[in-house]
């Protein structure tokens, strides 16, 4: 498939400067959302783009570096947990994807969006996996995955309990347990563990 198919329809009709945007961290118990959004040079492709999650560590890491360097513009934001319990998830995956592109230093005429559950106030094109079919989404899932991955890691040294550098605030077996044993931090989405919380929360103290 072409991954260039999308930004090449618009250019064609006349646009010039096509975004895309992607989200990390919708599914985490912990930690926050983040949204990248992205203008890409179209005469300077970086090979090996794709989904973030089917590429390895290092080369998303070395992909990170590159897609920055070339970037026309790119913005990447976050949502918290608590607003994420405030609003919902869906609501902040939207909430955050406007904030990255309404970032960005050259306005796009038409931004790629990863989903059709999102439905941004802005002049976008939905595509369901795209960041599988979109080269420009390809790179904004990489730089929100490798920027969220990092920031993990720092607030794993934090919250050395949890294993967070390891799982990134995923649902792993490892990390319900540990919530169970010592109870939840400021990192955890309260919305996201009361099947296994709540009925314990009286029992153990909450880690400030």
């Amino acid at each position: 498939m072409d991954k260039l198919e999308f930004e090449k329809k618009h250019i064609a009709n006349g646009l010039k400067y096509v975004a895309g945007v992607d989200e990390v961290g919708r599914g985490p118990l912990a930690g926050p959302v983040v949204c990248c959004a992205v203008i890409m040079p179209m005469d300077d492709i970086i090979e090996g783009i794709d989904d973030s999650k089917k590429l390895s560590e290092k080369k998303r890491e070395l992909l990170y570096d590159v897609i920055r360097q070339k970037a026309i513009s790119y913005c990447i934001k976050e949502i918290s947990p608590q607003e994420i319990d405030e609003i919902n998830i869906l609501q902040a995956v939207k909430k955050c994807m406007t904030q990255a592109v309404n970032g960005l230093d050259v306005k796009p005429d038409i931004t790629l969006v990863d989903g059709v559950d999102t439905n941004l106030q802005i002049n976008a094109e939905y595509i369901t996996k795209g960041d599988q079919k979109s080269y420009t989404i390809g790179c904004a899932s990489i730089l929100a995955k490798v920027y969220r991955d990092r920031l993990m890691c720092e607030y794993a040294k934090e919250y050395p309990d949890y294993g967070l550098e390891k799982h990134k605030g995923y649902g792993t077996k490892t990390h319900i347990e540990k919530i169970k044993e010592i109870g939840p931090c400021k990192l955890h989405r309260k919305t996201f563990i009361k099947n296994f919380w709540v009925e314990q929360e009286k029992k153990k103290p909450v880690n400030s």
